[in-house]
């Protein structure tokens, strides 16, 4: 399988994996976190715009750019109320445009997946991506960062364990959604509009002094709502 489906894996290693992580996190260390926020949630404006370029059946509509306006509003509502949002320096702004980077590099591995990865079980993709990526980037990190030390503590492995279960099984799901012919990229990718949703949640169970912000409530709600209003006819909008 992975003989026959060399081209697609290669891709998606160089996109999803060494580009997209080395630059994200790079970016990331350079900017707020609330801003890195804002600039991470609009990715599915990226995928949005990169789908209606690559792939002739997922085009623009009013009601899905109306939907990615919504998204973005209410994730830069949930940042707002967790960190004051700002720009200015050089620095700052490198960083920005390194994740924006990430954000395109992501969209454009979505959008091969949907459009080459038939044939091939989302799982072998994932895992020969990640695996691959994963030594790619360690062994870089050696001259970069220097070499770790040795041994680890027990919590170190169970939180390496968890994570790697994560990645693994959230990237095998989403390519076998993306495969699916009936799915749009750039609706699928609405729904990462969800994740500042739950982290924001998640937060407020799990790490102490976080608590509720009427401008992150605000902004999940505007969230629910236009993916609410989105897919409320339980069927994909026809074409505006």
């Amino acid at each position: 399988m992975v003989r026959e489906h060399w081209k697609i894996i290669l891709w998606v290693l160089i996109l999803q994996v060494l580009v997209n992580y080395i630059v994200f996190y790079y970016g990331l260390k350079l900017i707020p976190g609330a801003l890195g926020a804002v600039i991470v949630g609009s990715q599915p404006l990226f995928t949005a715009l990169i789908a209606s370029w690559m792939h002739e059946g997922d085009k623009l509509t009013r009601r899905k750019m109306l939907t990615i306006f919504l998204g973005i509003t209410g994730v830069i509502l949930i940042s707002a109320g967790r960190q004051a949002l700002r720009i200015g320096t050089a620095v700052e702004i490198a960083g920005v445009l390194l994740i924006i980077i990430a954000n395109i590099a992501t969209a454009t591995s979505n959008v091969l997946v949907s459009l080459r990865s038939k044939g091939i079980n989302p799982m072998v993709l994932s895992s020969t991506t990640f695996f691959a990526g994963g030594i790619i980037i360690y062994l870089l990190s050696i001259p970069v960062e220097g070499s770790t030390s040795w041994p680890k503590p027990a919590e170190y492995w169970i939180v390496l364990a968890w994570l790697s279960f994560v990645s693994a099984a959230a990237f095998s799901i989403w390519y076998k959604l993306l495969q699916r012919p009936q799915v749009q990229v750039s609706e699928l990718n609405l729904w990462k509009f969800i994740i500042p949703v739950v982290g924001a949640i998640l937060s407020w169970m799990l790490v102490p002094g976080e608590k509720p912000e009427w401008l992150t409530i605000a902004g999940m709600i505007i969230i629910t709502a236009s993916l609410i209003g989105f897919y409320k006819n339980g069927k994909r909008p026809a074409a505006s």
